[in-house]
């Protein structure tokens, strides 16, 4: 569970060394890249933003194995028996939405909570859900529903649990549960490689697939609920939305083989899937597969969707190749991003880097789903929230260069594409030496926050799409991971405080950087777009402090009717007098603050709720805490609120935070 407190001086070694090593093979590994470097992985010419109207597809089976074995050139090469690689990143995990400016912002259907999402009407999966009157909830790999209201009659219906079957999330819709996971499949090697020759210097390349599950249930016996349909296809499972009564996913697979043999074939890379107890087949054939070029990425996509309430729909999949980081979706289009693999050791004649990132655009329709086309932009972005729809256009912040990189230091743009993906407006080069740690769009406006030393907060005007421009910005000391709308003109910030750490450290670093501290809430006043204010701020903790909203927006409970505001936090504090400004704090608490919230009185706290029985495990602790009694999310029904671990699901008076009861997950 933890480290003990008297481990600390061999902890602290340990880390010392290894990030010794780390360093050493990072800068051997930068220098063998360098010197591998494919000839074409130089721009001949400036970048310059584009689009494709129509993806091309492959014309033959050896043509996709030709532009596979291109790709995989430019990651692996073979030279006598040496056999030098460097794997490509691996996918990003995120996801997001918003259409039309339809944001949410803590309006909630009925008198029960939902999953906090990007946009209206667009809803994504998540470890627990509710109706209402049942709690659903994914935990130690099994799919647990429970009564939940009223809250003295809550009690555990059924407790699923399926060999062989990972659950991570689901959705539901009535009677209905649609849960996706990964499954142990033994899916048969795709070839012989004894009776095929290898390419000359590489050694055989076959991994045990990863293969995502989708399983929709009916429950509409809750004690008792019954597999309607099960598909699986491989590949890993990036993320999902559910539009009405259709749910779309998004799989990312990578080839069982390197194509890198003579005598491979389409169908021995080609995602494999399958419905119900059938063999597994080719997802596609070659021909009916697209890709962006250039083929960078030997890999593909598939998008595909599935109907909740008719089981007999055919499951509709598009697959592409390329490699899926980050997914946003409206209630009528989808984009999937990808951004250069290879960005940080690209770089065009000046000797800038040549980083982008292309989008996929498809259109949704009922479960339908269409390419539209594709954009191209500058940089990389961080995740679902630096994507919006908006009346018709795109728009997308990026961060391009690094930080740390005098040679390619770090600026950030925002671009706006129209509705076949071409760039119509940029605004690019904003707070050089910074990157974007959070954004949000908000209809006709952008806010951004940008940090290094102290947290800019941009206020952009996106009313003209060809002519985005900066209203205003604040400086503050402490940055926002998170942006929650409070209302049209003020924002929730949730992300850590920050101190300067003074002329001593940066000048003996040789860096300009700050520390940062513990979790911070704060309100912004964006009235005056030209002045925007911070109103209201909480610092909670220390150093050490940390809440699974930094990084999922999934875990922040919101209700602007009810005033109310669920933060799940681990406290970190530090005991007696602070010694130097990054010295971390003690374990403390962990469970989730309960705040009331109002323009008018900002945060006050109503209360905390924990599902430790003492302190005692916080006292153990080192520089590490987890358990499994560790609040990780919280929903209310009523006047009930309600908060989950991995272990238990409690119930607390939401006006009191009395507890009500406890429900065993185990």
């Amino acid at each position: 569970m933890s480290l003990m407190k008297s481990e600390r001086s061999d902890i602290y070694l340990f880390a010392i060394f290894a990030l010794l090593i780390s360093a050493v093979l990072m800068i051997s590994a930068i220098a063998l890249i360098s010197n591998m470097r494919p000839q074409n992985v130089i721009l001949s010419s400036p970048f310059d933003p584009g689009h494709t109207s129509e993806l091309p597809r492959f014309s033959s089976d050896r043509d996709m194995i030709k532009a596979f074995m291109n790709a995989s050139a430019g990651i692996y090469e073979c030279e006598d028996s040496a056999w030098n690689s460097w794997l490509p990143l691996s996918p990003i995990l995120s996801a997001g939405d918003a259409s039309k400016g339809s944001e949410a912002i803590g309006r909630q259907s009925g008198d029960f909570s939902t999953t906090n999402v990007q946009v209206e009407g667009v809803d994504e999966a998540d470890i627990i859900k509710t109706d209402g009157k049942y709690v659903y909830i994914i935990a130690k790999d099994k799919i647990i529903i429970a009564l939940a209201y009223p809250g003295r009659n809550a009690e555990i219906l059924s407790s699923t649990n399926i060999a062989g079957f990972r659950p991570s999330e689901m959705f539901i819709d009535d009677d209905r549960l649609l849960v996706f996971g990964s499954s142990s499949v033994n899916i048969p090697e795709p070839l012989d490689v004894k009776a095929e020759k290898i390419v000359a210097g590489c050694p055989y390349c076959w991994h045990i697939p990863a293969v995502t599950s989708v399983k929709l249930y009916d429950i509409s016996d809750r004690k008792d609920p019954q597999i309607l349909r099960t598909f699986e296809i491989e590949g890993s499972y990036l993320t999902s939305r559910k539009i009405g009564n259709d749910v779309y996913f998004v799989v990312n697979t990578y080839p069982r083989i390197w194509p890198l043999y003579e005598g491979v074939e389409a169908d021995n890379i080609i995602p494999l899937c399958r419905e119900g107890s059938e063999s597994f087949k080719p997802v596609a054939d070659a021909t009916d597969i697209c890709y962006i070029p250039p083929v960078e990425a030997a890999s593909f996509i598939t998008l595909a969707s599935v109907s909740m309430t008719d089981e007999d729909k055919d499951i509709t999949k598009e697959t592409i190749a390329g490699s899926g980081q980050n997914v946003y979706a409206s209630e009528n289009n989808l984009y999937i991003t990808q951004s250069d693999c290879y960005g940080y050791y690209r770089y065009s004649p000046d000797g800038k880097t040549g980083e982008e990132t292309t989008v996929a655009k498809f259109s949704l329709d009922g479960g339908k789903i269409k390419f539209i086309g594709s954009g191209r932009v500058k940089g990389h972005i961080l995740n679902q929230f630096s994507m919006d729809e908006y009346n018709g256009y795109f728009r997308i912040a990026t961060t391009i260069g690094e930080v740390w990189n005098s040679k390619t230091p770090s600026t950030n743009n925002v671009y706006v594409l129209d509705g076949n993906m071409n760039v119509v407006g940029e605004l690019e080069d904003l707070a050089p030496g910074e990157k974007i740690y959070s954004a949000r769009f908000m209809g006709k406006r952008c806010y951004m926050v940008t940090f290094k030393k102290v947290d800019p907060l941009f206020v952009i005007d996106l009313s003209d799409p060809k002519d985005p421009d900066v209203l205003g910005k604040l400086k503050i000391p402490g940055y926002s991971d998170y942006l929650h709308p409070y209302d049209e003109n003020h924002i929730i910030g949730i992300g850590k405080d920050t101190v300067d750490a003074g002329e001593s450290e940066t000048s003996g670093r040789g860096l300009d950087f700050a520390w940062y501290q513990g979790v911070k809430m704060a309100i912004f006043d964006v009235s005056d777009v030209e002045h925007p204010k911070e109103m209201y701020k909480v610092v909670i903790g220390d150093r050490g402090t940390d809440s699974p909203v930094l990084t999922d927006h999934k875990a922040f409970l919101f209700d602007r009717e009810k005033n109310l505001l669920v933060l799940p936090i681990t406290v970190a504090e530090i005991q007696g007098e602070r010694t130097s400004l990054n010295q971390y704090g003690d374990y403390v608490f962990q469970g989730a603050y309960v705040y009331d919230v109002s323009i008018k009185n900002g945060f006050t706290l109503r209360g905390k709720v924990t599902h430790y029985d003492d302190d005692e495990v916080f006292k153990k602790s080192g520089y590490y805490f987890y358990g499994d009694r560790s609040i990780s999310r919280s929903l209310y029904i009523k006047d009930v609120l309600y908060t989950m671990s991995s272990s238990i699901l409690q119930l607390n008076d939401l006006d009191t935070l009395k507890e009500i009861k406890q429900l065993k997950l185990d």
